[in-house]
């Protein structure tokens, strides 16, 4: 999943969030991803975790988070910086306002 954080975070204008299913497979996949980005011509790639239950590689205007399926779950990004948020907060009604209906 890609989340558009542009104007909505000052850290990145991208995040993206993926789930692998064992702690070798997320190893590799951010071994891969940092040989793309690098390829792509991103200087400044951090890896923090080597495997395990989250992986967290930031490039800059970019943020990937590698999870297993359960920590994904627990940390629930998607809820807390997806779009549906947005909406919550568009159409919530202020404290104290009546509810409606």
């Amino acid at each position: 999943m890609a989340l558009d954080l542009e104007g909505r975070a000052s850290f990145a204008d991208r995040m993206v969030i993926a789930t692998g299913l064992a702690d070798r497979q997320i190893a590799a996949m951010a071994t891969h991803l940092e040989d793309q980005l690098e390829k792509a011509g991103l200087k400044r790639i951090q890896i923090e975790g080597g495997g395990g239950d989250w992986v967290l590689i930031d490039a800059g205007d970019i943020v990937i988070h590698l999870f297993k399926a359960e920590s994904r779950e627990l940390y629930g990004l998607e809820r807390m910086w997806g779009p549906d948020l947005d909406e919550t907060e568009t159409h919530a009604s202020p404290p104290g306002a009546p509810s409606p209906g």
